[in-house]
């Protein structure tokens, strides 16, 4: 797939998500095949960029290319200068996002609240192409409501207004998460429009994955939820749809792995945050490996970044030695 000047290596992508996919989890789906790993969701205003959380959210220090960065804002020019800005930054890709059903944002007409909003939509789009001489992309859901699917009318203004590639979650904002995704609408809007278009919503194996492209059309699929605490995933499906046998993680290398994410979380956020982030993908990983409820509780609960590492290594070690030839396939 091709966005712009930038030649994906696969057609499998990892969702932006606020609160995951910061740098070290980026960089941890692109070791394992993500084709593309957008930032957190920035604030396209500028006045709130010195706060710790939007630093680190800038930081792309490290990261493979091609780097993208997500806005999200509702009024033109604003989102214009960030995404210039952004680009000054070393920013190689914008995504504009119109997707996020949170009522904070969508309280503020940002994401998937402007979807409500064609003309303004039009607006930002234009300004935000204009501003950077960098491809431009677009996160949408597939309306406002299930009475108001617009998602087709949306990527056809995204087309003319220049965005050269368009995800879809195929769920409305009045959905958030509940119920499953659909995929008819993405077909609509992939027939509808010559631009790439990804398809995203409860994509969470292979088999999904075929067939969600099979049924769409889509030119990729892109994972978000289903990457929590397994973002090998990007690897076995990438392999399926390249119709290629991925070899499955060892227990020890999955140890490996989850230590290492461990420590790069430490050294990216410091030890009050750092152990904090850190339990919330700890509990994910538990829930892959599907751990023993008896066992979280003390690993949740560890206070700093020493003894929790320790917690955790005492379990993995328990576990790869409880794995038969240590060659365990987390799921």
């Amino acid at each position: 797939m091709q966005i712009g000047p930038y030649r994906l290596a696969g057609r499998v992508l990892l969702a932006p998500m606020a609160g995951v996919t910061d740098r070290p989890f980026r960089t941890l789906c692109r070791q394992f095949g993500a084709a593309l790993a957008p930032s957190e969701m920035l604030t396209a205003d500028e006045r709130l960029w010195s706060t710790r959380k939007s630093q680190r959210r800038m930081d792309h220090t490290g990261e493979a290319a091609p780097r993208v960065v997500q806005l999200a804002g509702s009024e033109p020019q604003v989102l214009a200068d960030a995404a210039r800005r952004n680009a000054d930054l070393g920013a190689q890709i914008i995504d504009i996002n119109m997707g996020c059903p949170a009522k904070k944002v969508c309280g503020k007409a940002c994401g998937s609240a402007l979807l409500r909003d064609e003309p303004l939509i039009g607006r930002i789009l234009d300004a935000v192409v204009r501003s950077v001489d960098l491809p431009v992309t677009l996160k949408i859901r597939t309306g406002w409501d299930p009475s108001a699917r617009n998602g087709v009318s949306v990527a056809r203004l995204a087309e003319r207004c220049g965005v050269q590639s368009l995800a879809v979650h195929g769920r409305t904002r009045a959905d958030f998460y509940c119920g499953e995704a659909e995929y008819t609408t993405i077909r609509e809007i992939k027939d509808a429009v010559r631009i790439p278009v990804i398809a995203n919503g409860d994509i969470d194996g292979p088999e999904k994955a075929r067939a969600v492209l099979a049924l769409t059309g889509a030119d990729a699929v892109m994972i978000g939820r289903a990457s929590h605490g397994r973002p090998w995933i990007f690897r076995a499906v990438s392999a399926a749809l390249a119709q290629v046998r991925a070899v499955p993680l060892t227990a020890r290398e999955t140890r490996a792995m989850i230590l290492a994410h461990l420590e790069s979380l430490y050294a990216f956020y410091g030890e009050l945050l750092g152990v904090r982030i850190a339990r919330k993908h700890l509990g994910w990983y538990l829930q892959a490996l599907a751990a023993p409820e008896a066992s979280r509780p003390i690993l949740m609960a560890a206070g700093n970044t020493v003894t929790q590492f320790a917690l955790a290594k005492n379990y993995l070690d328990a576990w790869v030695e409880g794995s038969a030839d240590a060659a365990g396939k987390p799921q």
